[in-house]
């Protein structure tokens, strides 16, 4: 099986052990405490898990500008995105070299993990403002990521943690989410060497379908990995759990058995296109997965990122840096001429007319009045789960 990255074996964070963790859990009523923002909860989740191997926790700002700016932390390992503990003000564990950070997704807020402070700095305007460019590729505060990183403060609370639980993921989503670990230990009982991996924040229509299929026969794998994300969203897209729903009842319905595992991850969507595209790669090589499906625009939102951005970022990185392999997918869609789903850039004597093509826009105005898009776009069954959310709101 693949490594992990940058790793001979997975280095989850979570405190297995009962009695430590039990221990850490006394401790921290102790400790001066701060509540952390989403995305920060979303990184401690992610090192939790074994996700994020082989980092050991938040980053301070040199390395958080390495990585910004050359995808390498001071030390030189390899990394797509920061990954901080960002607050706004950080009075009330000044000087403390420990700390309980409060979980922002729970009522309550819980302890989710202990940090050892190795530094509280201030990241400058201008260091800001480079990440910020480097990261999402614009600056453009009214792109919602750009607007989220920038919006829960410069103060950077550094050091390595130890994490008690995993927030609300288990409890939300039993039997979908998934550690590092676990996913890695099914890929073996499964007996699975080449493992294709398909990133999702959406239900899956049959071009998604049938580019998972794709990518399975042109690699010859033994399995796919559908791996969605559970964390927040921008307004508008489709809850967790509807999403969960509609892919199972897919993969049921149209996947011989043993060929897909059906999973999700707790963390919060960045819509950093195709930076966001190689974290994706990083942490499902963790996961064990020999490929990744990039297709296009993903991870991304609005204009901002050319169709095929994700896909050429992997041409400048090496190889002794990420080991994954990345399949890479152009648009698919129903063709009328051929009567099945193909790569639209695969199939040069056709129109666009000559595919079934709707818009998100138009979809959601079919479900939202009961209208099933047609069989040639959506699964009925699919389509019938959707609908019943759409007429719920």
């Amino acid at each position: 099986m693949i490594k992990p990255l940058g790793s001979d074996k997975l280095m989850p964070l979570y405190v297995e052990d009962d009695a430590k963790r039990a221990e850490l859990q006394k401790e921290a009523e102790g400790l001066p405490s701060i509540v952390i923002s989403s995305a920060a909860a979303g990184n401690a989740v992610m090192l939790a898990g074994g996700y994020f191997t082989p980092l050991t926790g938040f980053m301070n700002v040199a390395d958080s500008m390495g990585v910004a700016q050359n995808m390498k932390t001071t030390s030189g390992q390899f990394w797509p995105t920061p990954v901080l503990n960002v607050v706004e003000d950080a009075s009330a564990i000044k000087d403390a070299k420990r700390i309980a950070l409060l979980d922002p997704n729970v009522e309550g807020n819980p302890v989710l993990a202990i940090q050892d402070v190795e530094a509280i700095e201030e990241f400058t305007d201008e260091q800001m403002a480079t990440m910020t460019k480097e990261i999402y590729g614009t600056d453009d505060p009214e792109h919602i990521g750009v607007a989220t990183f920038n919006a829960v403060g410069k103060t950077c609370i550094s050091g390595p943690i130890q994490v008690l639980n995993f927030s609300y993921f288990p409890k939300d989503f039993p039997g979908t989410f998934k550690t590092a670990v676990e996913i890695r230990n099914e890929i073996s009982e499964r007996g699975w060497e080449k493992v294709v991996a398909f990133q999702t924040r959406n239900p899956m229509h049959l071009a998604h379908e049938e580019l998972c299929r794709m990518a399975y026969e042109d690699e010859k794998a033994d399995g796919i990995l559908i791996h969605m994300l559970l964390g927040k969203l921008k307004k508008g897209d489709i809850p967790a759990d509807v999403r969960d729903n509609c892919i199972r009842k897919m993969v049921e319905t149209y996947f011989p058995p043993n060929t897909v595992m059906v999973t999700g991850y707790g963390f919060d969507m960045l819509y950093a296109g195709p930076r966001e595209a190689v974290l994706h790669a990083c942490f499902r090589q963790n996961c064990g997965c020999t490929h990744l499906i990039v297709g296009r625009d993903h991870a991304g939102v609005g204009d901002y990122y050319g169709p095929f951005d994700a896909q050429t970022i992997f041409d400048n990185i090496s190889k002794d840096d990420l080991q994954i392999d990345i399949y890479r997918a152009d648009h698919t869609a129903f063709s009328k001429k051929l009567g099945k789903v193909v790569m639209m850039s695969r199939v040069e004597d056709h129109t666009k007319d000559d595919f079934v093509l709707l818009s998100g826009t138009k979809v959601r105005e079919m479900l939202g009045q009961g209208i099933k898009p047609p069989k040639e776009f959506s699964r009925p069954e699919v389509a019938d789960i959707l609908i019943a959310y759409y007429q719920s709101l």
